[in-house]
């Protein structure tokens, strides 16, 4: 309940304010990233194609997780954080000896993304094993701590960046995950590693083919048991629908008040904005959670996923710089407590003993959406010459998505009705 676990708090605090900062604060490596093609500023479909280096990153944090919890189970958190933190340091320190957008591609979406996602989820295992009756404070302090970090960060990337241009600003985003392996030898597990599987393998080792053993295997750590559940599918597609526009407010905001509002040296505003208050939002929201019985807590989804959708939908109508601040406010609060009450729900789904696989599942569904959404985006702006279509279209399906989850617990309820 503390003493060295302090130290594990920081170094998961450091992991995802890092992590998410640099991730969250894309909109301005977007422009940068444009504006270092040159020569390529007449190509047609530019927004297009720039959008699809953040989205990838993004979309592999979630692509990777089902699989980041099987090496996490396998090699431990110490050794899977600081792997993928090794990973994510060589993805962002390759991308600055480039400047070609399908390179970037792999080192910046593929091996960044990659690198975040085996980084950041041992981050959250490694808290229980420290923490048990004050858990919910460690989570506390990691999310407020991460915004000591995520929330400047877009204003250091904006001023550095102008000053010493996009490759060298990589560079020094780079020495935050360079920082982050060595905090990641910090996870040292307390709690024994499970040994059924041990056992188990032991006793039927003599009697098992290979092919018997190796699909025994697969079925341990790709469990689809959860998917059984008709409340567990309808969650999970209800969250997959809703990600789709998600990442269309953090990758074009900047942009688009630099176009609509020539905005050019405040703009840094909106991404501190969205990561201050998705920082307060995810440590309301947990307190709030605790109050809400049973799976009564969707219902917090739901109002944040139509209330995310309807600010995606007034940005076109700002007639001033100032009202896309009041909303990207709202967009960040929305935003945590969105991503914080979706633990407690899966617990409440499936139980605490399949919690980690249906989180690791969701997270594998939301992966296509959510890396789709800007590349479309982008594609909408490129054909009508403006952002407005793109913000309409990314607050569809966050309302879609939480009409969806509202019938959640009505049809949980009527499921326990017929048991009894």
């Amino acid at each position: 309940e503390g003493g060295f676990g302090w130290v594990v708090v920081f170094a998961a605090a450091w992991c995802n304010g890092s992590i998410f900062g640099i991730h969250n604060s894309f909109g301005i490596l977007y422009m940068m990233l444009q504006s270092d093609l040159g020569e390529s500023k007449k190509d047609p479909a530019l927004e297009f194609k720039t959008a699809w280096v953040g989205s990838l990153a993004m979309g592999m944090i979630f692509f990777c997780s089902p699989i980041v919890s099987i090496f996490t189970d396998r090699i431990g958190c110490r050794t899977t954080a600081a792997s993928g933190a090794a990973i994510a340091f060589i993805g962002l320190l390759s991308s600055s000896f480039t400047k070609s957008l399908e390179v970037r591609y792999f080192t910046y979406g593929i091996l960044f993304g990659c690198g975040s996602s085996f980084a950041f989820q041992p981050s959250l295992v490694i808290l229980g094993h420290y923490f048990k009756r004050r858990l919910g404070l460690a989570n506390g302090i990691v999310a407020g701590g991460s915004c000591l970090i995520s929330v400047p960060l877009p204003f250091f990337m904006k001023v550095v960046g102008e000053a010493i241009g996009l490759a060298h600003t990589f560079q020094i985003l780079s020495a935050l995950l360079l920082i982050q392996i060595f905090l990641s030898l910090t996870y040292r597990p307390i709690l024994p590693p499970s040994c059924d599987s041990q056992h188990d393998g032991q006793d039927k080792l003599g009697s098992r083919s290979v092919r018997q053993q190796c699909w025994a295997q697969t079925r341990k750590y790709f469990n689809l048991r959860v998917f059984r559940r008709k409340t567990y599918r309808i969650w999970a597609f209800g969250i997959a629908t809703a990600v789709l526009g998600y990442l269309v407010p953090y990758m074009n905001l900047v942009k688009y008040v630099e176009k609509r509002f020539q905005e050019t040296k405040k703009d840094w505003i909106l991404p501190v904005c969205l990561g201050a208050m998705s920082g307060l939002g995810r440590l309301v929201s947990g307190r709030i959670g605790d109050c809400i019985p049973g799976l009564k807590k969707i219902y917090l989804q739901v109002a944040s996923f139509v209330l995310l959708g309807i600010l995606c939908m007034m940005i076109p109508q700002c007639r001033g710089f100032e009202g896309v601040i009041v909303i990207c406010l709202f967009l960040g609060l929305c935003d945590g407590f969105f991503t914080t009450i979706m633990a407690p729900i899966a617990f409440e789904l499936v139980g605490p003993m399949q919690a980690s696989q249906a989180i690791g599942y969701l997270m594998g569904l939301m992966a296509v959406p959510m890396t789709a959404g800007t590349p479309i985006a982008g594609y909408l702006n490129d054909y009508f010459g403006n952002y407005d279509a793109a913000f309409y279209f990314a607050g569809v399906p966050p309302i879609i998505g939480g009409l969806v989850l509202s019938v959640v617990p009505l049809i949980h309820q009527k499921m326990l009705k017929k048991q009894r």
